[in-house]
């Protein structure tokens, strides 16, 4: 039997290797965290979005549906949707013909009133529907 002329080296790896695989290791689970984080608060704003855009709707069926006439000016309040407070402010316009009236609803945010989450517009007619 030959014996071995040199001696035979140990599988593995490194300290310093596993350190490196490690530091890698640890930037990518903090870029997937901040990712996972950003999408979090993405799906709340968008939620928000949502319900704003219901308020403005509703808000606009409903003048509709009771065939308002309501004078020019600003009207404000609050509705409660889903859970959420939120505030709306209605501006109400005359326009060019004068059987119709503009009515452009924002909606906003309680801590935000500078910031409309949602825009939307519609017209009032003088005249009910039959």
């Amino acid at each position: 039997m030959q014996k071995p002329t040199r001696t035979r080296r140990q599988r593995g790896f490194t300290l310093l290797e596993i350190l490196v695989a490690l530091a890698i290791l640890a930037i990518a689970l903090a870029a997937i965290l901040r990712a996972a984080g950003a999408q979090t608060n993405h799906a709340e704003a968008l939620r928000e979005r949502l319900l704003a855009d219901w308020v403005a709707q509703n808000r606009l069926a409903l003048h509709a549906a009771r065939g308002d006439w309501i004078a020019t000016g600003m009207q404000n309040g609050e509705e409660t949707q889903a859970g959420m407070r939120l505030l709306w402010r209605e501006e109400i316009n005359d326009t060019p013909n004068p059987a119709f009236r503009r009515i452009d609803v924002s909606v906003f945010a309680p801590d935000d009133e500078q910031h409309a989450l949602r825009k939307l517009s519609g017209f009032l007619t003088s005249q009910r529907r039959k």
